[in-house]
């Protein structure tokens, strides 16, 4: 502070004018500097036109720029809004069937660390092509529409907006096409998100689509070549093979069983089985047995003979004539029933069998069962060789079929899984983008917030109050000095 007053010896302060006059026409010279930095007494009224001047020059200064800004300032409305993000996540689980389980799970959006869905929120409501197309809702240039200020709030999920109008209707409905132009776009961010996992996915799908289409035609030209189905039928036939091997093991001992007792049976009656049927053939015969009882009185009365009469004896030659016609007439009479030749029926046991029927037939039992059992072992060893021909002709082709339906089940499965997984991935549009919700909607603004009058006055108040203040240090400021050089000056 300047004080302009020179060395002069004091008067009443009723001269107070004719003082301040004199002051006024007081030449620059007469200043010091120390009466600059001291000023000076502080009972002289003489200073206070000075002090008067300043203060008016001050509060103009202050209070001019206030009022012109209160007078000429457009009066501005701010309209609130809170949007909130949900900090769960979600998650879906679809149970295909024969193809497994496709599952779905978005992280909460507050999970990572190094991404703040709430600042990727901020920064896209402040985007330029949003703020366009607000303006372009409410037709307005997007000059005129104006910047959203946008605050986070510390350790949650809310995002405070406001927006300036030039109404509260005005700024209502900014907030509102600001809100309806930031979800437009978040939807149109998670189509596209969704569209281009789609197409990128689709190349791979189609690519597994034909992998699976040409194994499948691998398959069916080797199950057209082979006839075989599946590796399981080359399993069947396998099994159905060894089970033929086993068959034809235990066929073989029964007809080697059978050959013995029939060997055994026809050393002991020396007779061969089929002479042993030709002989039950023979004697069912009711003619022929009445033959061989014939042939057998004949036989009776020729032994009687020889014992009684000699070689030449006319009754011998007669018993043995009879004898012979009887037994020729047998031999005719078993090759008629038997229609064996004449040679092979003399090898016949003509003589009643008697008791050895029973041998008989179980011999003639025992050769038939032989000679069944042997067709059936030569059918079986047949059908084993073709059997094991074929296993051994189908080994490679099943392996092959075997790796193709492997090959097959895994290329289907990917395809399955990975076309569930991209018709699941549409679900979950929140994955990127997070769940936003308005949680307060753009309010109606009562009071205009600008220009603020109360905090304008309060400036200008507090502006006067510290010139007051600034003033009344200037006056008291040389005692203040003076204290202050006293002090300083004062021997320790």
């Amino acid at each position: 502070m300047t004080d302009c007053t020179v060395n002069a010896p004091v008067t009443p302060q009723t001269d107070l004018p004719s003082r301040a006059g004199g002051f006024l026409r007081m030449p620059l010279r007469s200043l010091t500097f120390a009466r600059i930095f001291r000023g000076g007494r502080v009972n002289d009224a003489g200073r206070l036109p000075r002090y008067i001047v300043l203060f008016l020059l001050g509060a103009v200064t202050f209070w001019a720029p206030i009022y012109g800004y209160l007078s000429t300032a457009p009066l501005r409305y701010t309209s609130s809004m809170s949007l909130i993000l949900p900090g769960s996540g979600a998650s879906a689980s679809v149970n295909l069937d024969r193809i497994g389980q496709a599952s779905s799970y978005a992280n909460s959006p507050f999970a990572s660390s190094s991404v703040s869905p709430t600042e990727t929120y901020k920064r896209l409501l402040a985007a330029d092509r949003i703020l366009a197309a607000a303006a372009g809702s409410v037709d307005m240039r997007r000059q005129d529409f104006g910047v959203p200020r946008i605050n986070l709030v510390d350790q949650t999920g809310l995002i405070h907006i406001e927006i300036v109008g030039n109404s509260p209707q005005d700024a209502q409905d900014r907030g509102e096409a600001l809100l309806q132009a930031f979800f437009t776009e978040i939807d149109a961010l998670r189509n596209d998100e969704v569209t281009v996992r789609e197409v990128g996915g689709r190349d791979a799908l189609d690519e597994y689509r034909d992998s699976v289409a040409a194994t499948r035609m691998k398959i069916q030209r080797l199950q057209r070549e082979t006839g075989l189905i599946n590796a399981g039928q080359y399993e069947e036939l396998v099994r159905e093979t060894d089970a033929l091997r086993v068959t034809l093991a235990e066929m073989s001992s029964e007809v080697t069983e059978k050959v013995r007792a029939a060997q055994a049976l026809q050393l002991t009656l020396g007779i061969t089985p089929a002479d042993a049927a030709a002989t039950l053939k023979l004697h069912a015969d009711m003619e022929f047995n009445h033959i061989i009882e014939e042939m057998s009185q004949h036989a009776a009365a020729l032994a009687e003979a020889e014992g009684r009469y000699g070689i030449r004896h006319p009754a011998l030659k007669a018993a043995r004539e009879s004898h012979e016609a009887t037994r020729e007439r047998a031999l005719v009479k078993a090759a008629v029933v038997t229609g064996l030749p004449r040679d092979a029926v003399s090898r016949l046991d003509l003589s009643p069998i008697g008791g050895r029927a029973e041998l008989l037939a179980k011999l003639v039992q025992l050769d038939s069962e032989r000679s069944g059992k042997q067709a059936e072992l030569a059918e079986l060893e047949q059908r084993f060789a073709e059997a094991e021909a074929k296993v051994m002709d189908l080994i490679e082709p099943a392996a092959q079929l075997e790796d193709l339906q492997r090959d097959f089940s895994v290329a289907e499965a990917v395809f399955a899984s990975t076309s569930a997984r991209s018709q699941t991935s549409k679900v979950d549009l929140f994955a990127s983008y997070p769940l936003v919700q308005v949680l307060e909607n753009p309010s109606l603004p009562e009071e205009p917030s600008s220009p603020r009058r109360k905090l304008a006055i309060a400036a200008g108040v507090a502006a006067t109050l510290i010139l007051v203040f600034g003033l009344f240090l200037g006056w008291i400021r040389r005692p203040l000095i003076g204290k202050l050089l006293a002090e300083g000056s004062t021997p320790e």
